[in-house]
């Protein structure tokens, strides 16, 4: 017989989803900021490698 054990494991089906909230107009707009920054970013590097 296989003995059960206790580990970290077995407890996680027991744990609670965690509900999201959908975004604010705020959070939308600071997340867009940042995402055409670094695809700034990486438009000036990619030019300065491949150049």
């Amino acid at each position: 017989m296989i003995i059960k054990l206790h580990t970290p494991f077995t407890y996680a089906r027991h744990k609670e989803e965690k509900i999201t909230k959908p975004l604010t107009l705020q959070e939308k707009v600071k997340a867009d900021r940042i995402f055409m920054a670094i695809l700034l970013m990486l438009t000036i590097i990619g030019a300065v490698v491949f150049v």
